[in-house]
């Protein structure tokens, strides 16, 4: 745990000002309970006088009392006699001769007291709004560290991983962590502040008036308040960790069925899938109920152990003769201690709950598998001469093979390579290692002659555009995803780029034209709609170097046609790498590459392999059957 809020301290200095500034306020207001603490003995004191003078006054006669300065006067606080001095100047008096109360005193507390409780409702409100703000940028900065973090990941990490439990850990544990630290900051601004006040005003008093052995005790019995936190904390944390990778499963699962809603219903499978996620969600209910009762049996053991030391408290003054104004002053401290010790053991609960979320969380954050960029890394802005692969070599991290092995040849600046095969020959790992989105296992990839791995990601990513088989789109308008990637781009530049990818004419068929939303991953378009638009970005965006891969190998006859020639426009005067599945759109290119098991064997362009009857002739006989 030590470990875990150091780190989450790191998140919070840069507002540890505000911090500071609660934590006075929450002091300053725990502070505000001493003058009334001071105020029980004299009170208790004085009423004492009173019964006793009463009883013993004989009937007929006038009681005699001792004047103001005697008895119960002698035991206000210090700072009583300067607010009598006070007092005078303004011509109050607050007791009479006989010590007892008088209208100017009323009138001054009438005045005084709600000043004072305005004072502390303020100072409550200023310790409340600022710890909240600290909690709150505090984990706001967490999330954005994590989501920062997780980008930074290659994409052999997202193959690996659930989405929808890496959703759970990034959003769900992070609210979590919020929702805690939020209270315990709040809480732990004012609850230790009046338990310090209040404890030591009780050993004050007690060595004051030479209540030595009743501290004793007290010192003895409050520590059994830790008792029933420190039992249940261990099971608290351990349903705490349950609970968060339940969540994470159930969270998964809606993920996975909302994502896949087009199969879910092709195959009439939603009360399958229901009841799926209902078993799932009653799970997670369980161990939540069964969190719940371990957290809410602190409260009342709690207050259980409470009620028995206060029943002990009380005897042992019973048994030692303690006059009733030498044990109020230190019951009602020690009752005005409950409330926060409810809270402090609340903190413990909240803490151990929130364990669970901040391991997972850090796990995600000490995860590595981003590619390294130098810190002397090469600026580069320009493509010049041509790319290189020279004997490159790559397997995935869960694969007994290479999905790409000994791969060397070259591109020239202007020429249009093009890699052909088999489903599982490589084809789409040579342009992943094309765009850096992994690196080789040996050999190295270079532009220019400058190693892919040596050149900054900023300036590598803006030479190389990719345009996928499945483009996907944000659910946003549709001018925001021509500008994604180029936002400051002008109306005019981007409503040229939409009619260079035959895209303006289905845009402007809708009333809304450009700012149309095109919904979940563009599931409002139709597929060669989604392409035209993916490659009208990437003509804004005008990247030196362009990735093909299999862009058309998803769509009809009459949609490849549009799509085919708004690539043919994005491909004039640029380097082409295009990975193809229909072998009669790539007959042109300048150089073709033939893949089979990772490995290149055959390349030339489409009539010398053709001549040569080998394996590109056999694919194309298969694709013209």
């Amino acid at each position: 745990m030590k470990e875990a809020y150091g780190r989450i301290w790191r998140y919070i200095r840069p507002y540890r000002f505000r911090l500071v500034v609660g934590l006075v306020c929450g002091f300053l207001t725990a502070g505000t309970l001493v003058p009334m603490f001071q105020l029980i003995q004299p009170a208790t004191k004085s009423i004492e006088q009173r019964i006793v003078e009463v009883e013993e006054e004989p009937a007929g006669e006038e009681s005699k009392v001792e004047p103001a300065d005697s008895g119960t006067a002698a035991q206000m606080p210090k700072w009583y006699g300067k607010a009598q001095k006070y007092a005078a100047k303004l011509g109050l008096e607050l007791v009479d001769e006989k010590g007892a109360l008088t209208g100017g005193l009323l009138a001054l507390v009438l005045t005084v007291v709600p000043i004072l409780a305005g004072l502390r409702l303020l100072l409550k409100f200023l310790n409340l709004y600022f710890l909240s703000y600290v909690g709150n940028y505090a984990i706001a900065d967490l999330v954005c560290d994590l989501l920062r973090h997780t980008q930074r990941q290659s994409l052999q990490f997202f193959s690996r991983v659930d989405m929808g439990r890496l959703m759970s850990r990034i959003m769900g544990d992070s609210q979590q962590v919020m929702t805690v630290v939020k209270t315990v900051i709040v809480d732990f601004a004012e609850a230790p502040f009046e338990i310090l006040v209040s404890g030591g005003y009780v050993v004050y008093f007690a060595v004051k008036n030479d209540m030595v052995p009743t501290l004793i005790l007290i010192l003895i019995a409050f520590p059994l308040f830790t008792i029933p936190i420190s039992m249940l904390a261990k099971k608290i944390r351990e349903y705490s960790q349950e609970t968060m990778a339940r969540a994470s499963v159930v969270f998964s699962r809606l993920h996975e069925v909302v994502t896949c809603i087009g199969l879910v219903k092709s195959f009439n499978t939603e009360r399958f899938e229901w009841n799926n996620y209902r078993e799932a969600n009653t799970r997670m209910v369980k161990i939540q109920l069964r969190n719940a009762r371990i957290g809410g049996m602190v409260g009342p053991t709690l207050e259980i152990t409470g009620v028995l030391i206060i029943c002990g408290f009380v005897c042992w003054c019973f048994v030692q003769h303690i006059t009733l104004d030498q044990v109020l002053p230190m019951l009602a401290p020690l009752l005005v201690m409950y409330k926060p010790l409810k809270k402090v053991s609340n903190i413990q609960v909240a803490l151990e709950n929130s364990m669970a979320s901040l391991c997972r969380i850090f796990s995600l954050q000490d995860m590595h598998d981003e590619l390294p960029e130098k810190a002397d890394a090469v600026r580069k802005t320009t493509f010049d001469r041509d790319i290189r692969f020279e004997n490159v070599t790559f397997r995935y991290a869960t694969a007994d093979r290479d999905a790409v092995s000994g791969a060397s040849f070259t591109i020239e600046k202007g020429k249009k390579v093009a890699v052909v095969g088999g489903t599982g020959s490589g084809k789409s790992t040579m342009s992943y290692l094309l765009a850096r989105f992994a690196d080789p296992s040996s050999g190295r990839i270079t532009i220019d002659g400058i190693d892919l791995r040596d050149i900054a990601i900023d300036d590598l990513r803006r030479m190389v555009g990719v345009i996928t088989q499945e483009p996907l789109l944000f659910n946003d308008t549709i001018a925001y995803n021509l500008r994604y990637g180029t936002p400051d781009a002008d109306e005019e530049s981007v409503r040229k780029a939409a009619r260079l990818a035959n895209a303006e004419d289905f845009i402007l068929s809708q009333p809304e034209g450009y700012g149309r939303v095109v919904g979940e991953k563009g599931m409002a378009l139709s597929g060669g709609e989604k392409q035209r638009v993916s490659i009208a970005a990437a003509i804004l965006r005008n990247p030196p170097i362009l990735i093909l891969d299999e862009a058309t190998s998803a769509l009809d006859n009459v949609t490849e046609a549009q799509v085919q020639e708004a690539l043919e426009k994005l491909m004039e005067n640029r380097t082409t790498f295009v990975i193809a599945h229909r072998l009669s759109t790539v007959q042109n290119a300048d150089l073709i590459l033939v893949m089979d098991s990772g490995r290149i064997v055959e390349s030339g362009t489409h009539d010398v392999l053709y001549a040569k009857n080998g394996y590109y002739r056999h694919l194309c006989d298969i694709q013209e059957r």
